[in-house]
């Protein structure tokens, strides 16, 4: 089964008590538990029971707004490398916040060493980096993605960061759009990257051609975009339209369980 970004923007478009939840306060409280998550200890023994019980907390959510398990697992294995990149090698590192190294577990070949501070640290660090993720994952498939800029601007941050962000969010999927027609008219034409047939450097330099029409392409959307919104009135008084919600029962009651649950899984270890 072919999964396209479109197909996961869907899912902000369900409707769950999840998905009605106000999108400051779904920010927040992703931005709370992110900072929660990472703040802790880098070792410690408590550390995988308080993270265990905020994701047990996200898995809940997840299943509340009836997330298609699928589109989850995608975006994990989207973004996985790049933090299995960091954590793998922490085991065979000497940790510079211990005074002293007491244990070496395992002796490897090649006169690598793995260190019992290093493997603690890439256990809690991969714990870490599970917990951010699924609040991310939960938060963008729940929330529209013009919704999370509008939520940012009545945060507070800077009108021109927000309107970038809306540019940003509406050339994504442009650039999808882009893409999508490019496969189809090279599947028309019988084009496969992965043809052990065909000589690869030609294949290299179609995938070059390709990467480089989709620049030349963003360049003169850029440009007929940037001409439209001058001829609509657009200055540097520019501002991202947002609508004022006031906050919902609904909404001040996750806010509630969500503090009380990091405050649990603080002094859940104490128990």
């Amino acid at each position: 089964m072919e999964i396209t970004l479109t197909d996961i923007e869907k899912e902000a478009y369900k409707d769950s008590p999840v998905h009605r939840l106000d999108g400051r306060v779904k920010l927040l409280a992703t931005i709370l538990m992110i900072v929660f998550a990472v703040s802790l200890p880098r070792v410690h023994d408590d550390n995988l029971i308080r993270l265990a019980f905020v994701e047990s907390y996200l898995i809940i959510l997840m299943a509340l707004a009836r997330l298609n398990p699928v589109y989850i697992i995608v975006r994990f294995l989207a973004v996985l490398p790049f933090g299995l990149g960091v954590i793998v090698v922490q085991p065979f590192v000497r940790q510079p916040f211990f005074d002293s190294f007491t244990e070496y577990p395992l002796d490897l070949p090649f006169g690598l060493t793995m260190t019992y501070e290093g493997l603690a640290f890439g256990i809690t660090l991969l714990a870490k980096f599970i917990v951010c993720i699924s609040a991310i994952i939960v938060l963008s498939s729940t929330t529209k993605m013009h919704d999370i800029v509008g939520a940012a601007r009545r945060l507070g941050i800077p009108k021109e960061i927000a309107l970038l962000l809306t540019m940003m969010v509406r050339y994504l999927f442009l650039f999808w759009s882009v893409l999508k027609r490019i496969r189809t008219a090279q599947k028309c034409r019988m084009f496969n990257i992965w043809n052990k047939k065909v000589h690869r450097k030609w294949v290299l330099e179609q995938v070059g051609y390709t990467i480089s029409s989709i620049f030349l392409m963003a360049y003169e959307q850029g440009e007929r975009t940037y001409i439209s919104m001058l001829c609509r009135g657009y200055g540097q008084n520019g501002n991202v339209k947002i609508h004022n919600k006031e906050l919902k029962m609904l909404d001040i009651l996750f806010s509630g369980i969500t503090l009380l649950v990091l405050l649990a899984s603080y002094f859940v270890a104490y128990a």
